[in-house]
C-alpha cells in the first residue's frame, strides 16, 4: 500500500480512517488482495506440489515452555531443504512453529507478527496470550480455500501467560479450530512418534534443561520413523531449532547449545539404542 502520494508527505485516507486495532481488519477493508487467503488460485488437477515443513514439538515446565522444530522440508519424496527454519518469535512472550506448506506458513507468521505489533502500538498494551491464540486461529481459517487445494498450514503456538504465570500450548487444525494442549504437544508428519516419546519422558517437575533435552529426544524419535522429519545432522552441523519462553521473554538456543544437546542425545542413543531405560521404569 502506497503511503506517500505524489511526494506531498501526507498519508492516504486509509491510514487516517478510524478502525479496529487489527491489522488484518485494516487490510481487509482497504486492500484485501494482500491477504494470503484472499488470493485466487488457478484451477488445478490434484494436489499442488510445494515444500512442506514437518515436525514441531512443545513441552511445558514450571516457569515456561519450550518450542522446537526439525530442519527438513520435503516435496513429495524429495528433500526440498535440509536447514529450513520453522520456529519463530511471535512477540516478546510467544512463538509459533510451522507445519504444512512452507511458503504460506512463513508468510502467515510474518503477518501474525505484524498483527501483534500493530495491536500493541494502537492499544498501548500487549494482547493476552488467549487473544493471540484467537487471532492466529482467524488467520488459519482465512486460509481454508487454499487448504482445500492442498496448501494447508497447521502451526503450533506457545507462550508464557503473564496473567496465569505459566507456559501454555495451543494446537490448530486446517479450519482454524483451536485446542489448548496440556503438558506437551506435537504437529506435523512425525507428530505421532514425537508425542509417544514425550508421553514417556514427561514429568511435571522438569527443569528447563530437561525440557530442552526432552524435545530433542522427541524429534530424534520422530526422525527415526518418519522420513519427512530430519534428525540432528552432525556431519552438516544442522541441529533442531529450540526456543524457550519464560517470564523473561523469548530466547532461542544458540547453535552451540543445540549442538551440545543433540550430541548428548545421539551419544545416549548409541549407548541405549532402544531409548532411555529410565523412561520404562
Amino acid at each position: 500500500m502506497e503511503a506517500n502520494t505524489r511526494s506531498t508527505g501526507r498519508l492516504p485516507a486509509a491510514f487516517l480512517t478510524p478502525g479496529s486495532s487489527s491489522f488484518m481488519d485494516f487490510l481487509s477493508d482497504h486492500q484485501p488482495e494482500l491477504l494470503p487467503g484472499k488470493r485466487t488460485l488457478p484451477p488445478v488437477q490434484g494436489v499442488i506440489e510445494a515444500p512442506h515443513g514437518t515436525t514441531i514439538v512443545a513441552v511445558t515446565f514450571p516457569g515456561g515452555v519450550v518450542l522446537a522444530g526439525d530442519r527438513r522440508a520435503t516435496m513429495g519424496n524429495v528433500i526440498a531443504q535440509r536447514d529450513i527454519e520453522k520456529v519463530f518469535p511471535a512477540d516478546e512472550h510467544s512463538a509459533v512453529g510451522i507445519a504444512g506448506t512452507a511458503g504460506l506458513a512463513v508468510e502467515m507468521v510474518k503477518l501474525f507478527q505484524l498483527e501483534l505489533e500493530h495491536f500493541e502500538k494502537v492499544e498501548g498494551a500487549q494482547l493476552s496470550l488467549e487473544g493471540k491464540a484467537n487471532r492466529l486461529s482467524t488467520m488459519i481459517r482465512s486460509n481454508l480455500g487454499m487448504a482445500m487445494q492442498g496448501l494447508a498450514v497447521v502451526p503450533l503456538f506457545a507462550g508464557y501467560d503473564l496473567d496465569r504465570e505459566k507456559g501454555r500450548i495451543f494446537s490448530y487444525d486446517v479450519t482454524g479450530g483451536r485446542s489448548e494442549e496440556h503438558h506437551f504437544a506435537a504437529t506435523g508428519s512425525g507428530s505421532v512418534f514425537a508425542r509417544g516419546a514425550m508421553k514417556k519422558l514427561f514429568r511435571d517437575d522438569l527443569t528447563e534443561d530437561e525440557a530442552t533435552t526432552l524435545v530433542v529426544q522427541a524429534l530424534y524419535d520422530a526422525a527415526d520413523d518418519d522420513s519427512a522429519t530430519g534428525g540432528p545432522d552432525v556431519a552438516r552441523r544442522i541441529y533442531p531449532i529450540i526456543t524457550v519462553i519464560t517470564d523473561d521473554g523469548f530466547r532461542r538456543l544458540t547453535e552451540q547449545e543445540a549442538s551440545e544437546l543433540s550430541r548428548a542425545v545421539l551419544q545416549r542413543r548409541l549407548e541405549e539404542p532402544d531409548g532411555p531405560r529410565a523412561a520404562l521404569l
